[in-house]
């Protein structure tokens, strides 16, 4: 999972630093980075006695968006949910003074429950290959029960009651998504010198976004931002959840964006890519254990006591803007040569057919408006509405 550094830091320095704020991580150090981490640069840090802790930070140069790459974030909230039943790694220290590696980064201590395990299991397929039918229905099943847990801590308990702003989550993301694909469209390859341009088909989707009567009625819990599969660690040898990565874009939201992340990839079978083979085994009745999407909905309303009822078809769209603009962005680090990725530029390359699917669900949320109102709205004047802001 660990690999080469392919983004440079400077060791003698950062050993320095650690002497003085972290004498558990004790030196010399041996320093490999992650191959995940789309967004900022992680690296696993081997201690001289062999412990291994993690280091994830800000990733070098100009910032196109100063709402991305939000370590600082990562570090209160990872920081604030110690004491519960959330799994999360414990954490060190955050440092802003970017004259220790360039640029603001944290330490956390790489799941120490299961330290003699090394970093457990991340199934970045989400149809789960390679395990039992049972097997592959409870690692589902604790992926959302996990994602229950989170959305049932009572942030004021946690002293997160102001991480988030009370007004509307759902507009007030979908603003900020757009703000940040117009920033990321302005960036310049470095190779061609052209602006890698907006995402072709994006405002479609926003105008069915910011519609007032498409949102779902108002709700407030902590949200992780991007809750999936592949961002849960689970435990070597037992089906359960040990940890969770990438708190970035955590803050107090809405619980259907996450529960709509869960189930994304039922939702990208919904492209029917005959080209993907994860998007065929996602198929119902493909995999023996894995639940449907209808599933994975129930298990949840049981657990966390939420029935999203019909606001998924919304919480789809969502979801799949949010991942269109996260693709733009690789797509724009992968223009300024800041991916920290090895596989930046083939996850940049699905863009189109992502945009493609989230037009047509918002498509059909619209349908599903109009069937509900009894007459066919007409979507520009949100649109107009919002460029005026």
């Amino acid at each position: 999972m660990a690999g080469p550094v392919r983004q440079h830091i400077d060791i003698a320095n950062f050993e320095r630093y650690l002497r003085d704020a972290i004498p558990e991580i004790s030196t010399p150090i041996t320093l490999k980075q992650f191959g995940f981490g789309q967004s900022c640069p992680t690296y696993q840090i081997i201690a001289n006695d062999g412990q291994k802790f993690v280091l994830r930070k800000k990733p070098p140069g100009d910032i196109v968006s100063k709402t991305a790459h939000r370590v600082d974030r990562e570090f209160t909230v990872l920081s604030a949910l110690q004491s519960t039943d959330v799994p999360v790694p414990k954490v060190y220290t955050y440092c802003d003074y970017v004259g220790v590696i360039g640029t603001p980064f944290y330490a956390s201590k790489l799941f120490t429950k299961v330290m003699e395990f090394l970093d457990g299991r991340i199934f970045e397929d989400p149809s789960i290959p390679g395990v039992s039918p049972r097997e592959r229905n409870e690692i589902w099943h604790q992926a959302v029960l996990t994602l229950a847990k989170l959305h049932r801590i009572d942030p004021a308990t946690v002293g997160l009651e102001n991480y988030g702003s009370k007004s509307n989550y759902f507009l007030r993301q979908v603003q900020a998504f757009a703000a940040i694909q117009q920033a990321q469209a302005a960036v310049v390859d470095c190779d061609t010198q052209t602006a890698i341009g907006p995402i072709e088909g994006f405002e479609k989707v926003l105008a069915y976004l910011e519609n007032p009567s498409a949102q779902p009625a108002h709700r407030r819990c902590l949200v992780h931002g991007d809750f999936k599969i592949d961002n849960l660690i689970f435990h070597p040898t037992e089906n359960r959840v040990i940890g969770i990565l990438d708190w970035e874009m955590s803050t107090i939201g809405h619980p259907l964006s996450d529960l709509s992340n869960l189930l994304m990839p039922f939702t990208w079978q919904l492209a029917q890519s005959q080209n993907s083979v994860v998007l065929r085994t996602l198929s119902p009745g493909a995999l023996q254990g894995l639940p449907t999407s209808a599933q994975v909905v129930e298990q949840y309303r049981q657990q966390a006591s939420y029935d999203p009822g019909s606001s998924l078809t919304y919480g789809n769209a969502f979801v799949l803007m949010k991942n269109c603009v996260i693709l733009h962005g690789i797509k724009a680090r992968v223009a300024r040569k800041q991916a920290s990725s090895a596989l930046a530029t083939q996850y940049a390359m699905h863009l189109a057919r992502i945009v493609q699917l989230a037009v047509q669900v918002a498509d059909e949320g619209k349908e599903l408006l109009a069937v509900n109102a009894g007459d066919a709205r007409d979507f520009s004047d949100v649109s107009d509405a919002r460029a005026k802001l």
